[in-house]
């Protein structure tokens, strides 16, 4: 198991190679909490996320002749980039396998830092299972993403930083994928202070690290899609799981819709920018699934790497959870000047129209004299829009749905 002395040491070795990230009060989420909120901003590392520690501390530590047979991982991004990135620096070659579905940011950034880059299965399980038939077929050295002692006390550093950046830490909310971040984490932490309580955070939809603590074995689960596919593991890892066990308090799930709205969040207050797996501990903490009863809480936003065309979608999803984006469809009389009304009602109640679409031929539910108006409005919240809604009754306009 790693010890507190392996995690030291990583510091010592990757010492400046690594960025010492920021770990900073937010007055705006204390407000939202019950907490004295900190940010610990790993996605503000060279590579976008905080895989590099893990990864440098191993490529430091291959024998010459390791580097010379080159290395190869398998990732769903961050830790492609954090093996890329610092094989390239150390004169290593490369070769990284990924899923097939992998953000294009992540993709390209892996392949602009030097390494290879294969494309293989529908997952990281998939993505794995062929870089270790590469890795036997070439005789390459293999960096585990999580599963590895050297590893583990890479990630480990980001414990020993929050010690000295806020000593007075009672809380420290920690996204989990195969586990490698809050094994090292948690093993720093405890170790100089037990009383700090660590709070695991998982997609509700691939929860392996918290099926497998509440089984009391490692499982395999089903894949699934989640926009936190830097947390999409099936089985948690085997060196990490007992660590797990040991040091961490809890595991909680979130699911889909609150971790878009903690991206959004994060835009817009922290003005930071981060993936599905970054903001999984802010969405635990406002969405009330850790109990922080006041303490003082660092969230680790974990990673950055998102593709634009993602973040969009995410986006609009977190401004319809949040009562910022919403699509009615109200039932019209058929008549000259029927729809100006209508929209002069929308202009009065400052609801901006994004779309509009007129229907008054194709609904079979519609009599005679009746039409459907189907609008996507950008409005200031729910109670925005339960304001607007009511509005539109007492004027007579039906409003037959809501999405």
């Amino acid at each position: 198991m790693v010890t507190l002395s392996d995690i030291e040491a990583a510091r010592k070795r990757i010492g400046d190679q690594v960025k010492l990230s920021p770990c900073v009060r937010s007055e705006h989420f204390a407000k939202l909490t019950d907490a004295a909120c900190w940010f610990k901003f790993e996605n503000l590392q060279m590579t976008g996320s905080f895989k590099e520690r893990g990864a440098c501390n191993k490529l430091l530590q291959l024998s010459a002749e390791e580097r010379a047979r080159g290395v190869i991982a398998a990732s769903a991004g961050n830790h492609a980039q954090g093996v890329a990135y610092h094989a390239g620096r150390l004169g290593i070659t490369a070769t990284i396998v990924m899923p097939e579905a992998t953000p294009l940011i992540k993709v390209q950034s892996t392949r602009g830092h030097g390494a290879k880059v294969v494309l293989h299965g529908a997952n990281f399980d998939e993505a794995y299972a062929e870089a270790r038939r590469i890795q036997a077929a070439e005789n390459l050295c293999f960096v585990h993403p999580f599963d590895d002692p050297a590893v583990i006390a890479g990630q480990g550093t980001v414990g020993l930083e929050l010690l000295e950046q806020n000593p007075y830490l009672e809380m420290v909310v920690v996204p989990i994928g195969g586990g490698g971040l809050i094994a090292g984490i948690a093993t720093a932490l405890k170790e100089v202070n037990p009383r700090i309580r660590v709070v695991g955070v998982q997609p509700a939809v691939l929860p392996s690290m918290k099926t497998a603590v509440e089984k009391g074995e490692r499982v395999v689960l089903e894949p699934a899609v989640t926009i936190a596919d830097g947390l999409a593991v099936k089985q948690a890892g085997e060196i990490t799981f007992p660590v797990v066990q040991k040091y961490v308090d809890e595991i909680v799930a979130v699911d889909e819709e609150e971790i878009a709205n903690a991206i959004l969040l994060l835009l817009e207050r922290e003005k930071t920018v981060v993936e599905g797996a970054g903001a999984a501990a802010l969405a635990a903490v406002i969405n009330g699934k850790v109990k922080t009863n006041g303490r003082k809480v660092a969230m680790i936003l974990s990673g950055g790497s998102i593709d634009v065309n993602l973040i969009s979608r995410i986006i609009e999803r977190g401004l319809v959870k949040d009562g910022r984006l919403v699509r009615l469809q109200v039932k019209l009389p058929d008549r000259p000047g029927a729809l100006a009304r209508f929209t002069s009602v929308l202009a009065e109640k400052r609801a901006n129209i994004i779309e509009i679409y007129h229907n008054r031929t194709f609904s079979r539910t519609l009599n005679l004299g009746e039409t459907f108006v189907e609008v996507t409005l950008e409005t200031r919240g729910n109670e925005h829009i339960a304001e607007l809604k009511q509005t539109l009754n007492e004027r007579g306009y039906a409003v037959v749905e809501e999405n």
